[in-house]
């Protein structure tokens, strides 16, 4: 079955698109837990990160440490926090979110509500360091 980030890597949903190859994709989260919350997703659809091949799971990585290193350029906070949690979509992925403390990476802190025009500055500011 088809997961959302396998339409937004096809292009039929939109996205806010921090960075592209021709393997990987970094978008921003649209219920972020702080501005700046990136997804990293392999374009091809893998449920579980560790069933992703060796290759690609390492690929992945280094890919999203060149996001985190744009994002950490572009973002005002301590450090960009990484968790991987795989149950919300079906399609391997990596949080990517900025943070001043250990709190800040508690999903069940209240969501962020940005403007679409918010939204599109970020992901703009974060690419323009990548």
């Amino acid at each position: 079955m088809e997961s959302i980030f396998s339409k937004i890597v096809a292009g039929q949903i939109p996205c806010y698109k921090v960075a592209e190859n021709d393997s990987f994709l970094a978008f921003l989260d649209i219920n972020p837990l702080a501005k700046g919350h990136v997804l990293v997703i392999p374009k091809v659809q893998v449920d579980y990160i560790f069933d992703l091949d060796e290759e690609t799971f390492i690929q992945l990585h280094l890919f999203a440490k060149s996001v985190a290193i744009a994002m950490k350029k572009a973002i005002t906070c301590n450090r960009i926090g990484v968790t991987v949690i795989g149950l919300e979509v079906p399609h391997a992925h990596i949080h990517l979110i900025p943070i001043n403390e250990v709190n800040d990476m508690n999903f069940s802190n209240k969501k962020l509500t940005l403007s679409s025009s918010e939204m599109l500055d970020i992901a703009n500011h974060i690419n323009s360091f990548f």
